[in-house]
């Protein structure tokens, strides 16, 4: 925690944070606004970080359109917990990025959803025709809170810091005035976010990667890439289990076993240029509705 609250961290955080303007949460506050409360509040707030007792701000529910139909919800924390947040990103993102998987391409300095989709291409290419393409049911919003800080617990020494991430995660949501407690998920829109998914999945890329199969994911889109319709089953089933571990669901409606050329990938879709090779073109729409759904 006290590297979070240091002079060089905070001028950084609160650089990107008024970089990527946003909305205000709950109490109004403007990103132009937070400088100026800082300079005032700034002292009380550093010495609450540091005895473990800050208590962080209920998020503004936020529903933007899916691209496939309805609704996702995001939750707006104040910019004063994005600051935060941002602050505490900056010190873990480094630690925790050295180890995930080089097929994860998710949020991650360095890397994108196009890198994901060329190495998916080379995977096709090299001969495995079928994909295993799966869909999580509702995943931010069903992040199993004690799975996730039982994985940060092993990594993170600070209780301090533990103890205001679970804060983070149990933080109310409201909407209409009204707050509503929030027993599971990890809700899109705050910093933080992105890194407590990938925390939280590598442990699904570290036994793919330890059974020698060829996949890509990009936060909770993973594609395993195989030989034949049969190893696609099983691997299949060996998700399901992988997930059910971590309490998480696979949407059976949206999941399937199915050659490339059937299924879209981070808004792009694949095609057979003549002979053997399988070329990529992108969906328009689709990727713009990417891009919207994995802003951070």
């Amino acid at each position: 925690m006290e590297r979070v609250c240091e002079r060089a961290n905070l001028q950084a955080a609160l650089k990107r944070v008024k970089k990527n303007k946003g909305s205000a949460g709950i109490d109004g506050m403007t990103v132009d606004e937070l400088p100026e409360h800082l300079k005032t509040h700034w002292p009380a707030l550093r010495e609450q970080l540091l005895t473990g007792t800050y208590q962080p701000s209920p998020v503004r529910r936020h529903g933007i359109p899916k691209s496939g139909g309805g609704v996702r919800e995001l939750g707006i924390p104040t910019v004063v917990d994005r600051f935060i947040q941002q602050a505490i990103l900056q010190v873990l993102g480094p630690r925790f990025d050295s180890t995930f998987s080089q097929y994860s391409y998710g949020f991650r300095p360095g890397r994108s959803a196009h890198d994901a989709v060329v190495q998916a291409q080379r995977y096709v290419n090299e001969g495995r025709r079928f994909v295993v393409d799966v869909d999580l049911e509702k995943f931010f919003d069903r992040v199993n809170h004690d799975v996730l800080m039982g994985r940060l617990a092993k990594r993170i020494e600070d209780k301090r810091l533990r103890g205001l991430i679970r804060r983070y995660l149990e933080a109310g949501m409201m909407a209409n005035g009204v707050a509503t407690e929030r027993h599971e998920g990890t809700p899109q829109g705050g910093p933080l976010s992105p890194l407590l998914a990938n925390v939280l999945l590598d442990e699904v890329d570290k036994e793919l990667e330890r059974r020698g199969h060829a996949f890509v994911r990009y936060a909770d889109d993973c594609n395993v890439y195989v030989r034949s319709r049969r190893a696609g089953e099983r691997v299949m089933e060996l998700l399901r289990r992988l997930y059910a571990g971590l309490r998480l669901r696979v949407n059976e409606a949206k999941s399937a076993v199915d050659r490339p050329q059937n299924r879209k990938l981070l808004g792009y879709s694949f095609w057979n240029a003549g002979g053997m090779q399988v070329k990529r073109k992108v969906a328009p729409k689709a990727l713009t509705a990417m891009r919207i759904v994995y802003a951070s």
